[in-house]
């Protein structure tokens, strides 16, 4: 039976504040296969790990991620919105994750988030940070911005690219042919048996996102995705487990 990973979506966002360590170590706690989270960059060009281009929602700052130096990122909390029991949680820096990461074995789907504002130099500076980690083996770098993709295929053709999708365009095909990258990321709800079998047959790693309710997971399963992202890894696991063990 093939062996579908579990990848806790902005970490173990479900019951943690997403895109915080605290959310990645619950995932490594219960198992989970792989994190993934989003990159952004500061006012000084710091790697910054949170998922909206503002700091509204998730943390006790206001305004746009780029408008704002590290040192003022570090006062962030980006627990508190969450619930009072993570008060004080800090937003994480790609170094920092990084650093934490060394002491598991989890793989990291980092997202580049070009889609709505131009960051420029983003693309090296993420490559340059795996590298001084000696992360290379270990990341999957996606966005829904495909010119930010080919941008790290020229810089670092090494690494492993994907290809993020939300709705599927009906040149899907001539897309995954001329991009020849090798993970392709549909939103789960718009995953049909047709678009999967295409990307398999053009050498694609699957790995639809978001995936939460149980028969969501079940379904995708028996479309034989490479990966599942969710915000209960926990529930995932469990859920991956007993259709296995029905199997």
């Amino acid at each position: 039976m093939q062996n579908i990973k579990i990848f806790a979506h902005r970490g173990s966002k479900g019951t943690h504040p997403e895109n915080t360590i605290a959310a990645f170590q619950k995932a490594a706690e219960t198992g989970a296969d792989g994190i993934e989270f989003d990159v952004h960059l500061s006012a000084d060009g710091e790697l910054i790990i949170i998922h909206d281009e503002t700091l509204d929602r998730t943390t006790s700052l206001t305004g746009y991620v780029k408008d704002h130096s590290a040192k003022e990122l570090k006062t962030g909390d980006a627990g508190v919105k969450f619930s009072k029991e993570f008060l004080g949680e800090r937003i994480p820096f790609l170094s920092e994750v990084f650093d934490w990461a060394k002491g598991n074995g989890l793989l990291m789907n980092i997202e580049l988030k070009t889609d709505k504002l131009a960051y420029e130099g983003i693309e090296q500076k993420v490559i340059d940070a795996i590298r001084h980690h000696e992360m290379d083996q270990r990341v999957i770098l996606s966005s829904f911005n495909h010119q930010s993709i080919e941008k790290v295929k020229l810089l670092a053709p090494d690494l492993e690219r994907a290809l993020l999708f939300e709705g599927l365009p009906k040149n899907l095909e001539q897309i995954l042919r001329d991009k020849q990258e090798s993970g392709f990321h549909p939103d789960q709800n718009s995953l049909t048996e047709v678009a999967s079998q295409i990307a398999k047959t053009l050498g694609y790693k699957i790995r639809p996102w978001v995936a939460n309710d149980g028969g969501d997971i079940l379904k995708l399963a028996g479309m034989g995705v490479d990966v599942i992202m969710t915000d209960f890894p926990e529930k995932a696991l469990k859920a991956l487990k007993d259709w296995q063990a029905n199997g």
